[in-house]
């Protein structure tokens, strides 16, 4: 192979390499709390782009591989509760969002 053509594909890779390094986020979390730790079953993550889910347990949840952005938290509840959301929770590049702690209602 001719030392132009191996210029070529070295100087496409190093661009290509490039545009995804300046391209990608580092993917942040949600933890958050439930009062009365029992009345949860799965917690969820609603952007414009994405849903995503982990379960309550004793209480708590931690939603990972969140893309930065504004985010709904979804609270499935179990009966006799009632299903519960709360909007604007912000994820930035790689950091943990603590979305407080949410009481349940019947």
């Amino acid at each position: 192979m001719p030392v132009t053509s191996f210029l070529k594909l070295g100087a496409i890779s190093i661009a290509a390499a490039g545009l995804f390094a300046f391209g990608r986020h580092k993917l942040g979390s949600i933890k958050g709390t439930i009062m009365p730790i029992d009345a949860g079953v799965r917690a969820w993550a609603e952007s414009a782009t994405d849903t995503l889910r982990a379960p309550i347990l004793n209480g708590s949840y931690e939603i990972t591989d969140a893309k930065p952005g504004a985010y709904k938290i979804i609270i499935e509840a179990k009966p006799p509760y009632r299903n519960i959301a709360r909007d604007g929770i912000m994820v930035t590049d790689g950091q943990e969002t603590d979305a407080g702690e949410i009481k349940m209602d019947k």
